[in-house]
């Protein structure tokens, strides 16, 4: 099976790298070119169905297309400026133009990389210009032409395209580092290394604990044992052609109970990245009583026991809630909703604060979630429960526990409203060092 690749880069080296990648039988090249890091994104999102993976000719390119469009889930890569391509670009000023290397600017690269590559050269305790990215790409042609014009520099070396552009405009001497085929066929060993992880994890055994409600669909207060069946049946169907869309197998546990074997590539595609509840006639006549809790592991037994801990999990979610449990001690939801959390159950360097608090991992990895999720590390009891979804009296016992603990501090108050008490702010920090 050949890996569709979609490559995003400019025009003038777009020949170049295509035909790099051409020359590996693993990939299928789709080459799309922008003139603007404002193209990238729109340039991903409409067409991440057709590609498997996706490469970027450099690390602000696939910085533009994180940020541009974070939904997007398939693999990113990128090629290295530094390395041969960077000694390259040096070596045509060194012996063609006979530059010295303290009369250079450069772009994208740390003190500590320049200093390395004065060392490499044998030029110990040169002064290196360099000015790394810092989110404005004007900051580095207003870096360069400065220098320039103060005389401070004979060249300008740059890693963007965009930016050698404009100091050409300006005329300002400049060299751009191209990428060689070397780092070319270091991102693309990358990429294929990562193709067969994705390979292995998506084969993973997939099971899902199903739970449904038998006296759901019944309308009147008595009846007998001959509706009941029939209700089993229904819902049986509906799992068993649910199940066959998954390519796996349905197994009866109880009644109402039931367990689906699959896969975890194929569960992923159904769910959208574990992301939504799946869609299709099977489960739609259902209605919002399923509860569903998915477990991935290598083993039946293994995604059969995380399957059943996801399903405890949706106990405190209500009913239609769907939970899944990882090999990796991760816990993915409730999927579809606002206040999904993706959180570890078993989270390294939290067993301290789980003996000094007396709450446990599973509870100090989801508020962990919730702060990564907010962007915050300050919330009112109110916006915890929010999150976590618990009643604000749990979640005021949680704080009032990191407060005594020592992991959370109060830092104000947040008026409730024209009534109530205010809230308390609490400045939650889980991780210290002591």
């Amino acid at each position: 099976m050949t890996i569709k690749l979609g490559y995003v880069g400019v025009e003038d080296t777009m020949a170049f790298i295509t035909s790099i990648i051409r020359q590996n039988g693993e990939f299928e090249c789709l080459p799309f070119a922008h003139e603007r890091f404002e193209d990238i994104g729109p340039i991903v999102t409409a067409n991440a169905e057709k590609v498997d993976m996706w490469l970027f000719s450099g690390p602000l390119p696939y910085r533009a297309a994180r940020e541009q469009a974070p939904g997007i889930t398939k693999p990113m890569f990128y090629i290295s400026y530094s390395g041969a391509g960077l000694y390259r670009t040096l070596c045509q000023l060194f012996y063609r133009e006979r530059v010295d290397m303290s009369r250079l600017s450069f772009d994208m690269y740390g003190p500590k990389e320049l200093a390395k590559v004065a060392e490499e050269l044998g030029l110990t305790g040169a002064a290196l210009n360099g000015k790394p990215f810092d989110g404005s790409y004007q900051a580095l042609i207003d870096y360069h032409a400065d220098l320039w014009r103060r005389g401070a520099i004979d060249y300008a070396v740059t890693c963007v395209w965009y930016v050698q552009d404009k100091l050409k405009a300006l005329g300002v001497p400049v060299l751009r580092v191209i990428p060689t085929e070397a780092s070319v066929q270091a991102a693309l060993a990358e990429a294929s290394r990562t193709w067969e992880t994705l390979r292995y994890m998506d084969a993973q055994i997939a099971v899902q604990l199903v739970e449904t409600d038998p006296y759901a669909g019944l309308t009147r207060d008595t009846f007998g044992s001959d509706e009941l069946f029939r209700l089993e049946l229904t819902v049986s169907e509906s799992l068993l052609d649910y199940s066959r869309r998954l390519q796996g197998s349905l197994k009866t546990i109880s009644p109402g109970r039931y367990a689906i074997f699959t896969t975890r590539g194929i569960l992923k595609d159904v769910t959208r990245g574990f992301e939504q509840i799946p869609e299709g006639p099977e489960l739609s006549g259902l209605g919002a009583e399923l509860t569903c809790g998915i477990g991935i592991g290598r083993t039946a037994y293994e995604a059969e026991l995380l399957a059943g801990k996801a399903l405890m999990q949706t106990r405190q979610c209500g009913k239609g809630a769907w939970m899944v449990a990882f090999d990796d001690k991760t816990i993915t939801g409730p999927l579809g909703r606002t206040e999904q959390l993706s959180y570890s159950y078993s989270a390294e360097g939290l067993q301290t604060v789980s003996e000094r608090t007396g709450l446990s991992t599973a509870t100090l990895g989801k508020i962990e979630a919730v702060l990564r999720k907010t962007r915050t590390d300050v919330l009112t009891s109110t916006q915890l429960a929010q999150q976590m979804m618990i009643m604000p009296r749990s979640a005021r016992r949680i704080l009032i526990q990191l407060e005594t603990s020592g992991f959370a501090e109060v830092t104000g108050e947040e008026t409730a409203g024209a009534r109530g008490r205010p809230l308390k702010l609490y400045r939650i920090t889980l991780r210290r060092a002591d």
